[in-house]
């Protein structure tokens, strides 16, 4: 008898389709019930389950920054989170962040500064850089903050630290100074 394999059918396949939970996320200020697989990502879960196709699947090993959305008001590449283990967290995705047809102070200054060029990156960018804010305006420090620097909050921000800050999320085409320059607006 030849064993089964869990993609192939048989006994593997009963016992991996066992592994589901209903979970509770509130996305964007709905909360949404959901039963997914235990290895349902967060990001898998807003795009395939939700319909929200804002937050991108770039690397989809948590490098590029494309899926960032805010979790619990902090950023975090949703790629890497498993939904079963973020059940009843709010989570913010570029979709939910203008107000009606008014944009989110850092979707005006992107617009304004041009700080995007394909796009497939902004969403990402957008929601990194709002977790950027709140985390100096929290008076997290940084990298690249001096140590000798007073940890205050806010703590201020240059372009410096946000380069430093902003590291994590890349831009294929290369529209970084621009990026810093909206987040430097809205810091200001």
């Amino acid at each position: 008898m030849e064993p089964t394999s869990p993609r192939r059918g048989g006994e593997g396949e009963e016992r991996a389709t066992g592994h589901h939970s209903a979970l509770t996320l509130n996305i964007n200020g709905t909360e949404h019930t959901l039963t997914l697989d235990h290895r349902t990502t967060v990001l898998d879960a807003l795009r395939l389950h939700l319909g929200l196709t804002g937050a991108k699947k770039g690397c989809d090993h948590g490098q590029c920054g494309a899926c960032t959305v805010l979790v619990d008001g902090r950023r975090a590449n949703s790629c890497l989170l498993l939904a079963v283990a973020h059940d009843g967290a709010r989570i913010t995705t570029v979709e939910g962040l203008a107000d009606g047809d008014r944009l989110h102070p850092l979707q005006a200054a992107f617009l304004q500064r041009d700080a995007l060029q394909c796009g497939y990156c902004t969403p990402g960018q957008i929601c990194s850089g709002i977790g950027v804010l709140g985390e100096a305006q929290d008076g997290f420090p940084s990298h690249a903050t001096p140590h000798t620097a007073p940890v205050v909050a806010p703590m201020p921000l240059d372009a410096a630290e946000i380069r430093e800050r902003m590291s994590g999320n890349l831009c294929r085409c290369g529209a970084y100074p621009r990026i810093v320059e909206a987040i430097v607006d809205v810091a200001s």
